[in-house]
């Protein structure tokens, strides 16, 4: 991949890694928020919980995010970006496209998918 290309990559990681953390940041102040809104009403207890319970998967599928783009500017620096981390092979531009943060190629996505992809060590 040329170096304009890679750039414009690492640019795109960065900003996204910037919202994913508003975010998070934004969720975790509306839990405490609902943390403080201290009902004795049933049903306000129960919509207080499930709340905060969608804020919770929210923030974990956020957190998951940030940690693969995260992985991807790792390997932006090391010079190994847009390569599958399983099988070497150059990831397609339109999925890095799609997914920047992604480690890996199509058929190696499918196969994790499918619980098949053992991971190499490295």
């Amino acid at each position: 991949m040329d170096k304009r290309k890679l750039k414009q990559y690492e640019i795109k990681l960065q900003e996204l890694r910037n919202m994913i953390l508003g975010m998070v940041e934004r969720t975790e102040d509306y839990g405490r928020e609902a943390d403080r809104d201290v009902s004795q009403d049933p049903a306000d207890k129960a919509s207080n919980s499930y709340t905060k319970e969608l804020l919770f998967s929210q923030s974990t599928n956020e957190r998951n995010t940030l940690r693969l783009i995260d992985e991807a500017l790792e390997r932006v620096a090391e010079g190994a970006y847009g390569e599958c981390t399983n099988c070497g092979e150059v990831i397609l531009q339109k999925r890095l496209e799609a997914i920047p943060w992604t480690p890996h190629c199509k058929n190696c996505q499918e196969l994790q998918e499918k619980g098949l992809l053992v991971e190499k060590e490295g």
